[in-house]
């Protein structure tokens, strides 16, 4: 067993000044009882702790760094940045450029606003919805999260999982009800609802699911949301903040061919720094303070370091097969685990998009939240375990999404791979 004393001081000095020792609970390992990683430095597809051991790492800042850590054109061009100044609560030419490289590829975009979080993103997209329809309700579906905010922590993914209802203390009665939660890629529900109801103001949703684990939309689930919430003049919101820019150049939305009205990014957008955004159609973006009479606004919104940082990330992975190249990867990765588990029969469900994948321990197919309630937590814990000890460092709950990046060796990969056929073969 490793061992980790420097991250055992660490975290006990750190429950004592921070509410679990963390600034997210999900980076507790709550789920997987036992002292969390603290990681010192990272750079490619492997991350360093407090310790000096080493880890190859499937998590990647949670989807955010497809080019792996610290890739040094990223770095160099935000150092550049940095030496010209951090911050200014300004406007400048970097917002401009990173935009229009988002709005070029996500043609559902005509206009957007830069924020520092998903959370602001969703947070501010339903707020703009609800501005521009006149009306209060919003739907959303079982397991997917899609921030903290008070609206929208109802039922939600693997942060929230362990809680009552997956909801949270603090979240008044009266809001909660303006929030209906029904079960993913269930048409039949969905649409009973939306034609029910003449108080929605949007629908939101993750195009694939990100923190259940990854479960892609129906595609007929996806038709029959954007052709129902059309008749009806309700704003329909893809939450992408996991999926732009990772399961494509277009996104969940081109995979499909669908158009939202609303798109919130995050995540790759920042290049490694905190940056998301918001946006949609000119008519309901318009309705946006300065322009209409919806506020919104943040001092660190479209921070110079992470739209510099967030322009070389798009501009590398606007290159020609840089997409096909990292799904093959993938896949061939995935290929021999898929194929053992089918040999032995296992209860275990492996499901992908793009450079993102799961394994659901306990399952064989998952389209919906419902599906997991036989999920085997302690399995994946063990899972989670075993390979943290041999130094590969997964997404630390059985309900998320792993990720794989360019900067991941051929090596390594092989070295993961190899690790989790070791021990799907001893089940």
């Amino acid at each position: 067993m490793r061992q980790r004393p420097q991250t055992e001081i660490l975290y006990r000095d750190s429950c004592a000044l921070m509410p679990g020792g963390v600034n997210s609970p999900v980076r507790s390992f709550k789920g997987m009882e036992m002292t969390p990683i603290i990681v010192r430095e990272g750079k490619g597809d492997t991350i360093c702790d407090v310790d000096g051991h080493r880890y190859i790492d499937f998590c990647q800042s949670w989807g955010a760094l497809i080019l792996g850590h610290s890739p040094d054109h990223v770095i160099i061009r935000a150092a550049e940045q940095l030496a010209r100044g951090s911050s200014f609560g300004i406007a400048t030419p970097y917002e401009k450029e990173l935009a229009e490289i988002i709005v070029r590829h996500l043609p559902s975009i005509e206009r957007l606003r830069f924020v520092s979080s998903g959370t602001e993103a969703t947070m501010t997209a339903i707020r703009l919805a609800r501005g521009f329809t006149g009306k209060s309700v919003i739907v959303k579906f079982n397991g997917h999260f899609h921030g903290h905010s008070d609206s929208l922590l109802i039922k939600a993914g693997s942060g929230v999982s362990h809680l009552p209802e997956a909801s949270s203390k603090g979240i008044p009665e009266e809001l909660v009800k303006l929030t209906a939660s029904l079960p993913f890629n269930d048409i039949q529900t969905a649409r009973s609802f939306i034609r029910s109801r003449d108080d929605i103001a949007a629908v939101l949703l993750e195009p694939v699911a990100g923190n259940i684990g990854v479960v892609p939309a129906k595609r007929e689930f996806l038709e029959m949301l954007r052709e129902e919430t059309a008749k009806k003049g309700i704003v329909l919101i893809f939450d992408e903040v996991i999926t732009g820019f990772r399961v494509g150049l277009n996104g969940a939305q081109g995979y499909y061919e669908i158009t939202p009205d609303m798109t919130c990014l995050g995540k790759v957008i920042g290049g490694g720094f905190p940056a998301a955004a918001f946006g949609g159609k000119k008519e309901i973006m318009d309705m946006i303070a300065p322009l209409g009479p919806v506020y919104q606004g943040g001092t660190l919104s479209g921070n110079p370091l992470a739209m510099c940082a967030g322009i070389e990330t798009l501009r590398t992975i606007e290159k020609s097969g840089f997409f096909s190249d990292l799904e093959q990867r993938l896949e061939e990765f995935l290929e021999p685990i898929r194929k053992t588990i089918e040999r032995k029969k296992l209860p275990i469900a492996v499901q992908s998009a793009g450079s993102m994948f799961t394994l659901f321990f306990g399952v064989h197919k998952v389209e919906s939240r419902e599906d997991l309630s036989a999920m085997d937590e302690e399995r994946f814990k063990h899972f989670f375990r075993h390979m943290f000890e041999r130094g590969v460092y997964l997404s630390p709950s059985a309900y998320e999404a792993h990720f794989i990046s360019s900067a991941h060796t051929d090596g390594n990969l092989q070295i993961a791979q190899s690790l989790i056929l070791d021990y799907l073969n001893k089940l």
